[in-house]
């Protein structure tokens, strides 16, 4: 089982992912990345279902807007976009197919709670007037590409790790994270969207 989910894995490598229209849909992208995983694997038990759902696709679709409007870049936009969703798909095939051991699950634990404590953070600073501390942001954000580095050293390949650092370079980037939380700034309803959508994943208890 595990050959067959990381041949499937590395073969995402090599297959360039068409978006269906002009218009960038995260939810749409991430069905394709999962098809071509699930796809791959042998056992006909493995049934596809929704790994990201309709908030999770509404927040990556609107850090998409984000980043293409601070990058003036669509194409740079949406490498950064499709690869966090590849990332997303793949750690959640090998956890929810148990290709990790003891202390990887433990380390995935230690993950997810990270995350949830920067997604609570980005919450925060913005209900929260004069407490943006893009430092502090860029600190968490980084201590989750540490750990998720962690996660999948033992399963995903070197060119994998790239994209996880081309994602949180990006994201951490402190000149991008005070143009965003600025209140005077030009992204302040790409903003207000994000943690609207952050906000009810984290009511859901889905991050």
């Amino acid at each position: 089982m595990c050959s067959s989910v990381l041949w499937a894995v590395m073969a995402l490598h090599n297959s360039p992912i068409a978006v269906a229209t002009d218009v960038f849909n995260s939810k749409y992208l991430a069905v394709q990345v999962q098809k071509k995983i699930l796809g791959k694997m042998a056992s006909s038990k493995y049934i596809a279902i929704s790994l990201i759902d309709d908030t999770s696709g509404e927040v990556l679709d609107e850090l998409y807007q984000l980043t293409k409007e601070y990058t003036q870049s669509k194409k740079e936009a949406e490498k950064i976009i499709k690869n966090l969703i590849k990332i997303v798909i793949k750690l959640a095939v090998l956890y929810r197919n148990h290709q990790f051991n003891q202390d990887e699950i433990a380390m995935m634990e230690k993950f997810k709670r990270k995350v949830h404590q920067l997604a609570m953070t980005v919450v925060s600073f913005h209900q929260v007037e004069f407490t943006f501390d893009r430092n502090v942001l860029s600190k968490l954000l980084n201590e989750c590409r540490e750990l998720l580095h962690q996660v999948i050293q033992r399963h995903l390949t070197a060119k994998s790790h790239g994209r996880v650092n081309n994602v949180f370079d990006h994201f951490s980037n402190c000149e991008f994270l005070a143009a965003l939380y600025n209140p005077f700034g030009p992204y302040k309803l790409h903003l207000q969207r994000l943690c609207d959508g952050v906000n009810k994943m984290l009511d859901e208890d889905n991050i």
